[in-house]
């Protein structure tokens, strides 16, 4: 069971949220980094990455580097040099037109490239995710430091205010003390 919020952490639930204690899990970190006065916002993407498998940044760098003009340019050459050697230099080709080996290593590299990329999305999907949510608890901080302010501004403002009405009171007061010591000395 979770330790009951100080009295404190409840009253600006209150104010700033319209709700004591039924706040979520990214509120509730928001508003207390906010009242302890430290920073929320740390390096996202170097907490994702520590998390990361062996296998993970592997299939990063294979759907980085299949989804490269690096990768394009090789595949075409590659492709170029098997459609030459099989046309015209080689008197008996190993792979005669139409190229039905070249065809299933090309299905085979992309049956394999296929669901590395996607592990890959699926990944990069997830960090956007863990991004957002950290945006977010960012964006609710500063919300909650910027309402803060105001409420200060505001206080400061009613006090000024009522300070100035105090010494207007007490110079009409002497105002009317003098205007009434002249009319009484002939």
């Amino acid at each position: 069971m979770p330790p009951s919020p100080k009295p404190e952490f409840r009253e600006a639930a209150e104010r700033w949220f319209g709700a004591g204690e039924a706040l979520g899990e990214a509120e509730q970190r928001a508003l207390s980094r906010a009242l302890e006065r430290r920073p929320l916002s740390h390096d996202t993407n170097e907490a994702f990455s520590e998390k990361l498998s062996f296998g993970d940044r592997v299939a990063d760098k294979v759907a980085s580097f299949g989804g490269s003009w690096s990768f394009i340019l090789l595949s075409l050459l590659m492709l170029v040099l098997w459609a030459g050697a099989n046309l015209w230099l080689l008197r008996q080709p190993f792979d005669p037109y139409p190229f039905v080996f070249l065809n299933l290593i090309l299905s085979m590299v992309a049956a394999l490239q296929a669901p590395i990329i996607m592990m890959s999305q699926n990944r990069q999907s997830a960090k956007d995710r863990l991004v957002a949510a950290h945006d977010y608890e960012v964006n609710l901080k500063a919300e909650i430091e910027i309402m803060a302010l105001h409420e200060k501004l505001d206080r400061m403002r009613a006090e000024q205010m009522t300070a100035l009405l105090e010494r207007q009171e007490r110079q009409i007061e002497m105002l009317t003390r003098l205007l009434e010591e002249r009319r009484a000395t002939p």
